[in-house]
């Protein structure tokens, strides 16, 4: 069990550089970043594309490593860690969502929700019972055995945050979580990833180009070329009550409006 020293970050990015090709076609994605942070954040990630936000988020995410630097979890060097060592803990701290929801299609959402628990190996009671829970903190309660086709862009994404925290992380990382959705579902959405990060506790990074969205974060950092150009808190965040629970549908065949 990794823990982090009183007083320490949950986080620690120093000097991390990430370099793609060599000679006439290298690429300095990230050049020398330095990143602090804290457990029980909700931090927006913001930068024009081909900023380095989305290389950054690979690396904390446990997907690639850095070519120099450190990248400290917990008190622990990731950047030393094996290639099944940084599985396991991408497996045990980490959740995921993605702009794209990444669903699978031909299966329920209780399916979708349990994979992370079936890759870890649980027995199919505890990942049952674990992401009905899932699926109820996120509203969906009924809804559990409902494909995606049968869900608007909106539930889908709640489906996809239910996968992302039925494995009770430490953090979620968030890429573009709103970017598929309208204006009201992406409020509502944030709302849900809000309340995950206050009532639970849950770190939240998330990567997003819209400022209305950023807005609901007490830090926004700011990246250009490869580099961190801003990091400042957010005195005013945008503050919103929990999205109301979804009814639970009587004979749904078809996806709702979004």
């Amino acid at each position: 069990m990794m823990a982090t020293a009183p007083g320490e970050p949950l986080i620690q990015l120093r000097g991390v550089a990430k370099r793609y090709g060599s000679g006439a076609s290298e690429l300095m994605a990230l050049q020398g970043l330095n990143l602090d942070i804290a457990a029980g954040e909700l931090v927006a990630i913001m930068g024009p594309s081909g900023s380095g936000k989305s290389t950054a988020m690979n690396i904390l995410g446990c997907l690639d490593t850095p070519t120099a630097g450190q990248y400290i979890f917990k008190g622990v060097h990731v950047e030393a860690l094996s290639r099944d060592q940084r599985a396991r803990l991408r497996r045990r701290y980490l959740g995921f969502v993605f702009q794209g929801f990444n669903l699978l299609a031909r299966t329920s959402a209780l399916e979708n929700v349990e994979l992370p628990l079936l890759y870890r190996g649980d027995a199919a009671a505890v990942r049952r019972v674990a992401a009905m829970k899932a699926l109820a903190s996120v509203g969906l309660a009924g809804w559990e055995h409902h494909s995606p086709a049968e869900l608007s862009g909106g539930q889908q994404q709640r489906v996809a945050i239910a996968r992302a925290i039925v494995t009770e992380p430490a953090v979620v990382l968030a890429d573009e979580p709103t970017g598929n959705l309208d204006s009201q579902r992406s409020h509502e959405i944030m709302g849900l990833l809000l309340a995950l990060n206050r009532e639970h506790g849950i770190t939240v990074l998330m990567v997003t180009h819209e400022p209305d969205m950023a807005a609901y974060a007490r830090r926004m950092v700011h990246f250009r070329d490869g580099r961190l150009v801003q990091d400042v808190q957010n005195p005013h965040p945008t503050t919103q009550a929990p999205p109301a629970e979804v009814a639970a549908p009587t004979s749904v065949t078809t996806a709702e409006a979004t």
